[in-house]
């Protein structure tokens, strides 16, 4: 037994998902079940979303998620007091027998993603089970880890993904066949999306699906730092233990396809003037007097052929594209794969921001990662500094880069839709 407390015999030889009392909101104690909904903590636009949020119920799940008080310990303190409080008072409440969940998604405009929530045992990346394609930023994994701690709880899922073939026709039937079952609870958020939820508690539905998710690997698409604190916590804790395990949603991606977005940046105290200028002779630039969303079909257009971004934050659009090669050459790190070297997050991170602007990548007092296109925009008009928005990469690059066991920039994609925060959550302790 190694120093974690975990047995190299035991390690996983894939996927082992395994059913938990989910702990959900009881109706009757609550505005709506969408008022005590939040995105995931890193989607919520700080601070003009969180105000928006804990507004619209004093229950609402942002209070746990991302609490508000002075200082770090202090916000984790009030977490747990306010998990501990809305147990007691029934707002939270245990469902009455460990279960897996059918969890279903969908908006207006033809989106429809399903997948199962359960407690997936966690592995290292060397196990080759859950395979991570971005960096981490350790401050935001000590931020999670001490939330997690205070609280004994896994306040959100995890956005994991597995191609599906024959060999999960079972599993993929039982999540098709519960979704025509009445559900849980059914709620539609203010996004637009409507969320329903099943449990799935037959032992030989869950024996079966275990099995079959036994012979497969999943992508994090989203929740990065969640499953590296999952890892941190769980070697602090003696095995078995339920930190061994974590919460996640695992999609089919085969059955239901995920879009892919990509996260912007937000640079505080660099206006444009400046970060404009210091590119003189190194991108090309291009000035657009265009709406958003024709500057954002500009940019597509130019990420086919050369690395590209648009700046923003004074009012108009700065297409650079065209990066000088002997720059690349000088700042991207040449031992990496092709694939790797050629991204925009690479080039953004290697060159624009270390090179160009010297901006340090994991300062939260000098850059913000912002995943909504609008709100970067108008938080850098706001602020004064520049808002960098990126062009999405492919699902089958991130996929490929992360088989070959190399990671991404950190904030490098966004996958979704996102499971909303807040419809089940999972206590470690009684």
């Amino acid at each position: 037994m190694n120093s974690a407390g975990h047995s190299e015999a035991t390690a996983p030889r894939g996927l082992e998902l395994t059913p938990f009392r989910g702990l959900r909101y009881d109706p009757d104690r609550v505005g709506s079940l969408a008022a005590v909904t939040s995105p995931p903590y890193d989607v919520v636009v700080r601070p003009d979303g969180l105000h928006h949020l804990e507004a619209a119920d004093p229950h609402n799940i942002v209070r746990l998620i991302l609490p508000q008080a002075v200082t770090p310990t202090a916000r984790n303190e009030q977490a747990a007091g306010t998990l501990r409080r809305w147990r007691a008072e029934g707002v939270l409440t245990a469902d009455a027998e460990p279960a897996l969940y059918v969890y279903e998604q969908r908006d207006g405009e033809g989106m429809l993603q399903r997948g199962l929530i359960g407690a997936l045992r966690v592995s290292e990346p060397s196990d080759g089970v859950v395979l991570p394609h971005e960096d981490v930023m350790p401050h935001v994994v000590a931020d999670r880890a001490a939330l997690m701690r205070a609280t004994s709880a896994n306040l959100e899922p995890l956005l994991l993904t597995y191609r599906g073939d024959d060999t999960v026709a079972a599993t993929t039937k039982l999540v098709e066949r519960t979704a025509e079952l009445p559900p849980l609870l059914s709620t539609t958020t203010e996004d637009g999306f409507s969320h329903r939820l099943w449990a799935v508690t037959a032992p030989t539905d869950v024996a079966r699906v275990q099995a079959e998710l036994a012979e497969h690997q999943a992508l994090i698409a989203d929740g990065h730092h969640r499953w590296a604190t999952y890892l941190r916590l769980r070697a602090e804790h003696p095995s078995p233990s339920p930190w061994d395990y974590g919460l996640v949603l695992l999609v089919d991606t085969a059955r239901y396809p995920l879009r892919v977005r990509a996260i912007h940046r937000l640079l505080h105290g660099l206006p444009v003037a400046d970060a404009v200028a210091a590119l003189d002779g190194l991108f090309r630039v291009r000035r657009l007097e265009a709406p958003l969303a024709e500057a954002l079909a500009a940019l597509a257009d130019a990420a086919c052929d050369s690395n590209a971004f648009l700046l923003a934050g004074d009012g108009a659009f700065h297409l650079i594209d065209r990066p000088d090669p002997g720059l690349l050459a000088r700042a991207v790190p040449a031992h990496r794969p092709a694939a790797w070297r050629t991204l925009d997050a690479t080039v953004l991170h290697a060159v624009l921001l270390d090179q160009v602007w010297h901006i340090p990548e994991d300062s939260p007092a000098h850059i913000a990662y912002i995943h909504d296109t609008a709100a970067t925009v108008a938080k850098a008009e706001r602020d004064g500094g520049t808002a960098v928005l990126m062009h999405p990469v492919r699902e089958d690059v991130v996929r490929e880069l992360a088989r070959q066991g190399v990671t991404m920039p950190r904030k490098s994609t966004s996958f979704g839709p996102k499971p909303a925060t807040g419809l089940v959550l999972r206590a470690l302790e009684p």
